[in-house]
């Protein structure tokens, strides 16, 4: 007989732990299971770059969610599915099993993009709680670690490690740490906070692979030359996970397309977090794969997977902290945009403001202001849009 839930969630991170609470929230009684590949039940996943290294009081325990416990869905761990026939509300495991469903929701997420890195126990491409703990073992040991890309994720590892006594090389493509994103004077500041703090910043520089031999890890560079490490993480963003929903007729296109609703071109499947493409009411049309982001629109699916027919409102936040400073941004930085500055103390905070080529603003990042979040996005949504000369 085939199993039959009126919601089913395929992924097991944030966005289905946000939506398994948000159909609680409408439906006390329906039946929900969610089916995820990971071996761990759903976790809050920024701690694993976050909390678990920068605060000692964080344990493990602090980031288990309690999907199952908080809600009664039942969560299948080590469970991938195959194939989604929309037409009879069905989906199909590996191991061939068949689930039925009233609503279905894809929160599927990411596959990390690493080409030529052969994953093994230490080769991480840092997505699961098992990479944690392989990582953590390496750094208990004051190993010596490759970090590979420069982005938020690759930042936030090697800011981790170095405090934690590790010997950190970081290899981005960018002259400075940042200076994809911040402004030239800013990136600098946070390229001296990573030099300071004792990380090797191996700059314009790009791995092409990387692979595990007799408990030595090689890097290599786009130049021909190569790193030799105890380990590396491999931080070059993710894929949004399109496969399924593709091959089932769904429509996509960087990520699964869905409405204000969060519905995708199928009849009663749903899309949300890093996977769905979305029209954000300010920012317009867009994936987002940070954690304001899959919390919030994972709730609002979750809703709508009972029936409330709610549209998603919420534009994402997204957050880091580097060595004692913390930013929270909204919308688009890009360094390459014009930027207004406001400097306060000395410099130790502030707002910057990312004007598009009509001088409007398209992002905002508050460096260690907190409460700014609400401006930032009103800023944002002026109509008619603020000028520079109203930002400054």
């Amino acid at each position: 007989m085939t199993d039959r839930f009126d919601a089913l969630i395929i992924g097991g991170g944030m966005t289905a732990d946000a939506a398994a609470k948000g159909f609680r929230e409408v439906d006390g009684e329906g039946s929900i299971a969610i089916l995820s590949e990971d071996v761990d039940p759903p976790y809050a996943r920024p701690a694993l770059s976050k909390k678990l290294w920068t605060d000692p009081d964080f344990a493990w325990s602090d980031a288990e969610l309690d999907t199952a416990g908080e809600t009664g869905a039942e969560v299948r761990l080590a469970t991938r599915v195959i194939a989604i026939d929309t037409d009879a509300h069905e989906i199909t495991t590996v191991d061939g099993e068949r689930i039925g469903y009233g609503r279905l929701l894809l929160a599927t997420g990411g596959h990390p993009s690493a080409p030529g890195f052969e994953e093994s126990e230490r080769v991480l491409l840092y997505r699961s709680a098992a990479d944690y703990r392989r990582l953590r073992a390496i750094a208990n040991g004051r190993g010596h670690v490759v970090v590979v890309g420069g982005g938020y994720i690759g930042q936030e590892i090697a800011a981790a490690l170095v405090q934690e006594g590790v010997r950190v090389t970081l290899v981005l493509p960018d002259a400075v740490v940042g200076g994809a994103v911040f402004p030239a004077a800013l990136a600098r500041t946070v390229d001296a906070m990573f030099r300071d703090a004792g990380v090797e910043l191996v700059t314009e520089a790009r791995a092409t692979g990387g692979r595990e031999a007799d408990g030595v890890v090689t890097v290599d560079l786009e130049d021909g030359t190569s790193l030799q490490a105890d380990a590396v993480v491999v931080g070059l963003g993710i894929e949004p996970a399109t496969g399924l929903a593709e091959e089932a007729g769904i429509d996509v296109g960087d990520g699964v397309l869905v409405d204000e609703r969060l519905r995708t071109s199928a009849a009663d499947v749903l899309a949300a977090g890093d996977v769905a493409n979305y029209p954000d009411r300010i920012l317009g049309r867009r994936r987002i794969e940070h954690v304001d982001n899959a919390q919030a629109q994972g709730r609002t699916a979750g809703r709508n997977l009972a029936g409330a027919d709610e549209v998603y409102e919420h534009t994402p936040f997204y957050y880091s902290a580097l060595f004692g400073n913390r930013y929270e941004a909204v919308g688009t930085l890009d360094a390459s945009l014009r930027t207004v500055e406001r400097w306060l103390d000395g410099g130790r905070e502030g707002v910057v403001y990312y004007l598009d080529g009509d001088g409007h603003p398209v992002g905002v990042l508050n460096w260690n202001l907190e409460d700014r979040l609400d401006e930032a996005r009103s800023v944002l949504a002026s109509d008619p849009p603020l000028s520079a000369e109203q930002l400054a």
